[in-house]
């Protein structure tokens, strides 16, 4: 068992090497975290607010109506455990692509290229003919419903802590453009612990949206969500645009 001086020493270590990372990777945790935010309105509300819907119902739906109260309503629709196994799925596929890449010769080349394909992926993500192309059916077809989907289907029926945890580290591995260009951006970092902290910050950008499709429910988000919609391709097009900077600057 570790003393209290070499856990607080390892304890304190480990936060400045996240802070130094942090400070290192500025412009690209930054711009996960906008494109998570930007994205959940644009996409992630579609895709995943459905799946967020019904695991709030289940959990409603086991709590008798005469004990219902409302901190019991938020409670249920913050569902930490599917967002904190979101987080991690995103985390790990961030760390393993940034340490992958960061192995390969010739990383500098390697890494505006990766920049550059985050940047046409929230481009792609931002023009409605482009995007057409990358939106993906989701968890109702192709290799997730025959890896994932079917597996994981009977967890929507139950409560709890762990059901909770799996169903989000599983649903972190729906295909979509929007994961792809950030897993590129994250990969660009060539550090395996940036890359997990800027996937974390991505998913964390994606938080408050799904976080109010639980709260508020589907058809009340769509009444604010609309006018926002108006801005987000510019947002898109602005972070694009700032990857693309960034990979010329490492051309450069």
């Amino acid at each position: 068992m570790l003393a209290p001086d070499s856990l607080s020493f390892l304890i304190s270590s480990g936060l400045s090497t996240c802070r130094v990372t942090a400070a290192d990777h500025a412009g690209v945790l930054s711009g996960l975290f906008l494109t998570g935010l930007v994205g959940s309105l644009t996409h992630c509300s579609g895709m995943c607010g459905p799946f967020v819907l019904s695991m709030v119902s289940v959990r409603l739906e086991r709590i008798p109506a005469s004990g219902m109260r409302e901190w019991h309503r938020l409670s249920e629709a913050i569902l930490l455990p599917y967002h904190l196994g979101r987080a991690a799925t995103y985390a790990g596929l961030g760390a393993a692509a940034a340490s992958l890449a960061g192995t390969l010769h010739g990383f500098r080349p390697l890494a505006a290229s990766l920049l550059m394909v985050a940047a046409l992926l929230l481009l792609a993500m931002a023009v409605p003919g482009l995007r057409a192309l990358l939106t993906t059916r989701g968890p109702s077809g192709g290799w997730w419903q025959g890896i994932v989907g079917r597996r994981i289907a009977p967890l929507f029926e139950r409560s709890g802590f762990g059901t909770g945890l799996i169903l989000g580290m599983a649903l972190g591995f729906i295909p979509c453009g929007l994961l792809y260009g950030a897993l590129a951006a994250a990969a660009a970092t060539g550090n395996t612990l940036a890359g997990a902290m800027g996937m974390l910050a991505f998913a964390a950008g994606t938080v408050p949206m799904l976080l109010a499709a639980g709260v508020l429910g589907q058809t009340a988000v769509a009444r604010w969500r609309e006018p926002v919609l108006k801005w987000a391709p510019l947002l898109l097009v602005a972070n694009a645009g700032v990857l693309g900077v960034m990979a010329l600057e490492i051309l450069g």
